[in-house]
Formats: C-alpha cells, sequence, structure tokens
C-alpha cells in the first residue's frame, strides 16, 4: 500500500478528518536538552480523547515538580474547537491541548498556538517519520508533537454482505456495487451513512491524490477543484443522490440506532472506531459480526488515507510553556500504555522510539496493536 503525504489543511472549508502519512520508523537523533525556564508548577490540559484523565494522573504520579489539571472538552464536531479558540483569545486557555491534524493549521494561521522549537528536547520531531512531521511543521518551524497516526479503516458487517452476495470491495466501483446490493436484498437497509457534521470528504480526497492546503512564500495556498476531489464529491454526491447511502449526523442518536437495528452496515471510519464501535452494537447481539478492512481505492493502486489523528500543542497564552513542554515530550512517549492502562484506551504513539518501546518492530504486530483512543 502507498501512502501520500499531503500538507494539513487550513481553516476549515469542511469539518473532516485527516491526511495521508505514514508511521515508519527512522533512526533517532540523540536527545539534549535546550535551555529553558524551569519546568514546575501547574499546568492544565485539555483533550477530548478517552483515557486522558488517567495519561494526567499517572504523570503526576511519576514526579513531583509539575501537576497537571485535566479538563475534558468535546470533539471539534461538538463544539471542542469552538471553546478552545475562544479561551485562547481571552487569556484562560490550556497550556497543552490536543488538535486534529487537520485543525492545526487553522490555530497556526491564528497565532494561537505557538512554535515548540525551543521548547522540546533537540532532535525529538527528528525521530519521528519526515511524513509524520509534516502534519505538525509550517514553513520549518513545529506546532505541536505528534500523538498518533490512525489510518482510515470501513468497517462492514460480514453478515450483511454475504447476504447480498458481494464481496468486501477493493475499489470504490465495487463499493457501489455493494450499496446497491444490500439496497436490493432490504429496500429500507443502507451499505453505510454520509455523515453531515463531519464527512471523510478529505481523506479519500487525499486518496485519490488531491492536496488541498499548504503553505508556499509564507502564505496558504488552497486549491479543492482537482481532479481527485471533483471525482471524490461527484461519486458520494450520487451515492445520496440515489438513495444508496444514509444522510445523517454522524455520531449521533439515530446513527446508533440505525447501526443496531441493521438500517446502517458499514463505516468509513479510522483504527479508531474498534473501541467506540463495539460499545454502540454488542448490546444488539452483534458481537463478531464486523470486520476491518483497508479502504478501496480510487484507480487501479492501491492507496491509504488516515483518518483523524492528533497532535498536542502548548497554545500561544499559556504562562508555563516550559512545564507544558515538559509534560507534552512524556505525553508523546506513554510510558505503560501498551498495557492498555490509560481508561480503556489503547493508546500508540506514533514516535517510533516508543514503538520500539513497546515492541513494536513489524508493520503487521503494528496493525494488530493499533490504538483505539480517538473513542468518540
Amino acid at each position: 500500500m502507498s501512502l501520500r503525504r499531503t500538507s494539513t489543511a487550513a481553516v476549515a472549508l469542511i469539518a473532516t478528518s485527516v491526511m495521508i502519512a505514514g508511521c515508519a520508523g527512522s533512526a533517532p537523533a540523540p536527545a539534549t536538552e535546550k535551555p529553558k525556564a524551569e519546568a514546575k508548577g501547574e499546568i492544565t490540559f485539555w483533550s477530548f480523547l478517552s483515557g486522558m484523565s488517567d495519561v494526567a494522573a499517572a504523570f503526576n504520579a511519576s514526579q513531583d515538580d509539575i501537576t497537571v489539571n485535566f479538563e475534558e472538552i468535546p470533539n471539534g464536531a461538538n463544539g471542542g474547537y469552538t471553546k478552545l479558540s475562544a479561551a485562547i483569545e481571552s487569556g484562560s486557555g490550556p497550556d497543552v491541548v490536543g488538535i486534529e491534524y487537520d485543525r492545526l493549521p487553522g490555530f497556526v494561521a491564528a497565532e494561537q498556538v505557538q512554535s515548540i522549537d525551543d521548547l522540546v528536547s533537540d532532535g525529538i520531531l527528528g525521530e519521528y517519520d519526515e511524513q509524520v512531521r509534516h502534519l505538525v511543521s509550517f514553513e520549518d518551524e513545529a506546532y505541536a508533537l505528534p500523538y498518533d497516526a490512525p489510518p482510515m479503516i470501513i468497517w462492514y458487517r460480514q453478515d450483511v454482505l454475504d447476504a447480498a452476495g458481494v464481496e468486501v470491495p477493493t475499489t470504490w466501483d465495487e463499493f457501489e456495487e455493494a450499496a446497491r446490493a444490500v439496497k436490493a436484498v432490504n429496500p429500507d437497509a443502507y451499505l453505510t451513512s454520509f455523515f453531515t457534521n463531519e464527512p471523510q470528504l478529505a481523506p479519500m480526497s487525499w486518496q485519490a491524490g488531491a492536496e488541498w492546503f499548504s503553505v508556499v512564500d509564507g502564505s496558504w495556498k488552497v486549491g479543492i477543484e482537482d481532479k481527485g476531489s471533483q471525482e471524490v464529491a461527484d461519486y458520494w454526491q450520487r451515492l445520496i443522490d440515489e438513495g444508496l447511502v444514509k444522510k445523517q449526523l454522524g455520531y449521533s442518536d439515530e446513527w446508533v440506532a440505525d447501526l443496531n437495528s441493521g438500517v446502517v452496515n458499514a463505516w468509513v471510519g479510522g483504527s479508531w472506531s474498534a473501541s467506540g464501535l463495539k460499545t454502540r452494537t454488542e448490546a444488539a447481539g452483534q458481537a463478531g459480526k464486523w470486520i476491518a478492512a483497508a479502504p478501496p481505492s480510487w484507480g487501479g493502486e492501491q492507496t491509504g488515507a488516515l483518518s483523524g489523528g492528533t497532535s498536542f500543542a502548548i497554545p500561544a497564552d499559556s504562562d508555563n510553556a516550559a512545564a507544558a513542554a515538559v509534560f507534552l515530550e512524556w505525553l508523546v512517549t506513554l510510558p505503560g500504555c501498551d498495557q492498555g492502562t490509560w481508561g480503556g484506551g489503547d493508546c500508540l504513539s506514533c514516535l517510533p522510539r516508543a514503538q520500539r518501546d513497546r515492541g513494536l518492530r513489524s508493520p503487521g504486530r503494528l496493525l494488530r496493536q493499533r490504538h483505539l483512543c480517538g473513542v468518540r
């Protein structure tokens, strides 16, 4: 599977998940400390990821100089970024915050997060794969540390595919054929939903080779009318117009009810979807009925995309950036995270050093142990 890199999205034209990158390891650069202010005192940490209250408690228990006060905020679809932006503008923002890759450029452009180049240890950014570094870097400055890099995954009800007489789609044309087959067996059923509040247009467009946003000579370059983006938009509009997918709010009560009743039978999500899918469907007797598959391709070449993914940044109004940076570095390695100790989330940093520490040397084992942190 080839992964195409793309620059991250800036100002939100569409509330969507994220972009194409890899987590392949590279040889770590030696880490040396830069002179910085004394790291001690209290800091505030905001995140919508599950298990982060346990992470903050574990950090507090690991040392005596810094106290992290955690606050859970809503995810982006439910107003979390609006709250964050308003708090930073008013001077009451947190010291460390989780920001998804597609939203980070907007905060950078608004000067609401600060460069971390002079705050974190020399070499830590060099430990990441180059493609992962690009997710948080703009004009040669880094504004966050990458945390995870979850691949886009399509989740299917295997029994529904079997009843419709179709295999797991390997192309988007086959996906459309599967949607028609499911509808033919049960006119009230759909293969999947199209989320109107969090459409997956961005990762699917980047999967098709599009590059929506980039920084050229200090200015944002925006282009969303390329061939790949148009192909993706036309495809999903056709499925909506022909009643082959259900247009609805993602993560809503209606959507959960449709999953449980068999009205909706696939989810265009990510590796993080597993835990949320399990908790939403187990009571309906669907344990063991769902399978995960790589996303279909737009042509003959199999390609992948990221779906979601979070970085951790230090807002511009932080009055304790030195302590925030210490916690930030600890956060992306998460000692003990491989043991599933963080509130039900099997959190997996995409820092290669953290992967090696957890024995995640082979791609197969890495995929088997993908994180489930971004539970909605």
